[in-house]
């Protein structure tokens, strides 16, 4: 198995009542993906009880059967949606961390 760990940082621009928005739109985009690509095992996108001490904004938390998975599910067009409409418009900085388990 594969974990997929995202931290992003929102756009500064953003007013916090508009954060809030995309913070819930990348929520809901990405854990109801679980189903829909094949190899996508489980999904947690954390938004909540962010402490002054963090330098991201949202945490993706995914994994996935394989690093073929992986693959699959970058380029699956249910995920390229949502990471077109709810992610990339919003955010400034992306990081990535991929391993097995």
């Amino acid at each position: 198995m594969v974990k997929h760990i995202i931290l992003w940082t929102l756009k500064p621009e953003l007013s916090d009542s508009e954060k809030q928005n995309v913070k819930a739109g990348i929520k809901a985009g990405l854990e109801g993906l679980v189903g829909k690509v094949p190899g996508l095992l489980d999904v947690k996108v954390h938004i909540d009880g962010r402490l002054d001490s963090s330098n991201a904004d949202v945490m993706l938390d995914s994994t996935l059967e394989s690093a073929e998975a992986l693959k699959g599910y970058a380029q699956h067009p249910e995920h390229v949606a949502v990471a077109n409409s709810k992610v990339r418009p919003y955010t400034v900085s992306r990081t990535c961390l991929d391993f097995e388990i």
